[in-house]
């Protein structure tokens, strides 16, 4: 199995974050000694006592059943359009305060926007 390049090992994580817990024990340990630990396919099948092509295919039956789950609840989707929609809200506010000249309402937008970035917290 090649190894995947950096967007689709980040990808895989956050889908595996949120989703991770609806894989089966098995599915879970193969994608944690992959991912995480960064064994090969070998490594894993001698861990497990199968082949490397079992471990490939519990990666990849995982992996799918991670993007599955993903097109139907849509979840890390949410997320990406939150943090994306919290990034313009602070740019709006920081430009807003930039150009109040009353301190006591620049203070408030950076109170709002504090507010706002425990949301991604």
């Amino acid at each position: 199995m090649e190894r995947l390049n950096m967007e689709s090992i980040e990808k895989i994580s956050l889908l595996y974050d949120f989703y991770g817990r609806l894989l089966t024990e098995k599915q879970r340990q193969v994608m944690e000694l992959y991912h995480e630990e960064n064994l090969s396919l070998a490594e894993i099948a001698e861990e497990f006592g199968i082949s490397r092509q079992g471990v490939h295919d519990t990666l990849k039956k995982a992996e799918h059943l991670l993007t599955e789950y993903e097109d139907k609840l849509g979840l890390v989707a949410k997320l990406m359009k939150s943090r994306h929609a919290i990034a313009e809200i602070d740019g709006i506010i920081d430009s807003l305060t930039a150009s109040i000249e009353d301190k006591e309402a620049a203070a408030k937008l950076q109170e709002v926007k504090g507010i706002i970035n425990k949301l991604e917290e």
